[in-house]
């Protein structure tokens, strides 16, 4: 995977992050920053990090699926907008 393709990954998993968050507020309750950062046990920095679009911040996936768990959200939801059928990036 070359860089350009990476850190388009990592945006897209953040505004994910970003875009269930707030999902999770409108349906479900309060989820802020710090609430995700203190369910998943990661600090509130990497969780800013991540919903960032200026920094390119790696994830593991154990760490995923702890956000994905406290989002109650399926872990691929947080690749949406990822073509897996070709392994590209959607424009």
């Amino acid at each position: 995977m070359s860089n350009v393709q990476s850190s388009e990954l990592f945006k897209i998993i953040g505004k994910n992050i970003k875009y269930y968050r707030k999902l999770y507020n409108l349906e479900k309750g309060k989820m802020t920053q710090e609430k995700l950062a203190e369910l998943t046990d990661v600090s509130i920095a990497l969780i800013g990090n991540l919903e960032s679009e200026k920094i390119n911040q790696g994830i593991s996936v154990f760490t995923l699926w702890k956000i994905s768990k406290a989002l109650e959200i399926p872990i691929e939801n947080l690749f949406n907008g990822l073509d897996s059928k070709n392994n590209s990036l959607h424009a």
